[in-house]
């Protein structure tokens, strides 16, 4: 038994010092502050690709995933005067977009990012399950908004038009790193969570 348990580790042993050694090499011409910091979190490091947490996958047709959320990140070029509209028309709403987003039940978050002077936008969002869904609640739900919103993107065909997917494909950047900290709860699951905590801190103040 103790043998199968070292055959089984010993890979294990020998590909995460490969990796070590591959940090060090690749750290090799950083800057004197970069070879410092590898070398302070090399102990932490040394576990972490012994035995690496759950990889990102692919959310389907574009995107990362992490258990049950996946992510969206988009960098689109504006029309002239579309950075200027769609800023005014977010802060008219005091940058809360929850009157449309929350009628997308798979929707954890969105930002929009005027980049470039006001040339380009970087558009992020995390959601729920897989890429081609989550774009059809919004052609389903929110079409208007979508439209209303990125009607300032640079060619825009309309989210109820059949390239619309493509368009959003072609300026989409799949994540290569990326954090989720309760990767296995949904967005209906973290809701029900917060419902029973709620009603149980109502019932407990009751009978304090």
């Amino acid at each position: 038994m103790a043998n199968q348990t070292q055959a089984a580790t010993a890979p294990q042993s020998d590909a995460g010092a490969q990796k070590i050694q591959q940090l060090r090499e690749l750290f090799a011409d950083a800057s004197d502050v970069g070879k410092r910091a590898l070398e302070n979190v090399l102990k932490e490091l040394s576990g972490q690709v012994s035995e690496p947490p759950p990889p990102i996958e692919s959310a389907g047709r574009v995107g990362a995933r992490l258990g049950k959320r996946s992510e969206l990140t988009m960098i689109v070029p504006l029309v002239p005067g579309g950075a200027k509209r769609l800023r005014t028309f977010l802060q008219l709403l005091g940058g809360n977009l929850s009157p449309g987003a929350t009628k997308v039940g798979t929707l954890h978050d969105m930002r929009f990012v005027f980049i470039d002077n006001d040339t380009r936008l970087l558009f992020a969002t995390s959601f729920d399950g897989d890429w081609d869904t989550y774009i059809d609640d919004f052609i389903a739900l929110i079409p208007d908004y979508l439209d209303l919103m990125d009607s300032a993107w640079e060619g825009w065909p309309g989210i109820r038009d059949a390239g619309a997917k493509d368009y959003l494909v072609k300026h989409q950047i799949t994540a290569e790193g990326w954090f989720v900290a309760n990767p296995e709860l949904s967005l209906a699951e973290i809701q029900r969570q917060n419902r029973i905590s709620q009603a149980v801190d109502e019932f407990l103040d009751k009978i304090a």
